[in-house]
């Protein structure tokens, strides 16, 4: 593997906590610790998950560490992982701000179980909290009331089309903004659901958006061929290729179109989703403004 600085910072928050943490408490003493980075493009990013704030790029990066020689991976009681610090020495490679960051950290938290750290972070960062599954055992009734009163309003009563594209984003922003804007449905129109870029290939992020309670639906029928992407170098081309499949792909798989117009007619905001950032340079706004130009249509659209 290629070493980064921030595979140092992994592995110094785990020496600086005595080298030895289940892989939920890790996550929140690193998610603290970037926190009080306070930088403009943080080492990693978190979304909310299951037990609270949670960094796939972290965790992905720890599996490396592990088959690497750095660290042990061990599974015990209850679904829990323990990470363990094969050998010492990394706190000495951070740099001084950073250091004295991750002090200052083990200082506030270090004395904290693991439920403690959670019930702060769940108390002060409430929106890490929402997609929980042990919110209720971990908090007492007067921060659940607060809890299910700040969920209220990440919800929308409408429905609404929305298209995201992941190009520069990561798994954790890209999760994220679904649950900002409250998105129930996730359909991946890619022709293949597969991605270099890390959790934006079918498995992975099928099974993230599960877990968060979105549910993904991948309807391959309404890609484009990447073969067709290969020499596409100014807006001219995209419009070409995008008004070519309007006329082809679009045409031939409407019965998809009208399936889509079932689900969002259901009452359900769903977002369609590809690579590109640029909603002009994707066939999913064309897609959805065919969708948007059927008949009693009583919802709206917005590129996120």
């Amino acid at each position: 593997m290629t070493f980064f600085y921030r595979h140092i910072v992994l592995l110094s928050v785990l020496e600086a906590f005595g080298g030895n943490l289940t892989a939920k408490k890790f996550q929140k003493l690193l998610f603290l610790f970037v926190d009080r980075q306070s930088l403009e493009k943080p080492l990693y990013e978190f979304a909310p998950y299951l037990y609270g704030c949670f960094s796939f790029s972290a965790n992905k990066d720890m599996v490396a560490l592990e088959k690497n020689g750095f660290i042990t991976i061990e599974d015990c009681e209850k679904q829990e992982k323990i990470y363990s610090l094969n050998s010492a020495g990394y706190l000495s490679h951070l740099d001084l701000f950073d250091r004295e960051i991750l002090e200052k950290t083990k200082k506030r938290f270090g004395s904290m179980t693991q439920n403690e750290l959670i019930r702060y972070i769940y108390q002060n960062y409430p929106f890490f909290a929402v997609r929980s599954k042990i919110a209720e055992q971990i908090l007492n009734k007067d921060d659940i009331t607060k809890l299910n009163r700040y969920k209220s309003t990440l919800e929308k009563a409408s429905p609404m089309l929305f298209t995201i594209g992941y190009e520069g984003i990561s798994l954790e922003k890209y999760i994220t903004i679904l649950i900002q804007n409250d998105i129930r449905v996730l359909v991946d129109v890619r022709k293949n659901a597969f991605s270099m870029k890390y959790g934006f290939s079918k498995p992975i992020l099928s099974k993230a958006c599960d877990a968060v309670g979105i549910s993904y639906i991948h309807i391959p029928e309404l890609g484009i061929e990447n073969g067709e992407r290969q020499e596409l170098k100014s807006q001219e081309d995209y419009d070409r290729l995008f008004s070519r499949y309007e006329q082809t792909t679009l045409k031939d798989n409407w019965s998809h179109l009208l399936r889509l117009r079932e689900i969002v007619d259901s009452g359900f905001r769903v977002a369609l989703t590809c690579f590109e950032h640029d909603p002009r340079q994707c066939h999913r706004t064309r897609v959805a403004n065919a969708l948007m130009t059927l008949p009693n249509i009583n919802y709206s659209y917005k590129a996120i």
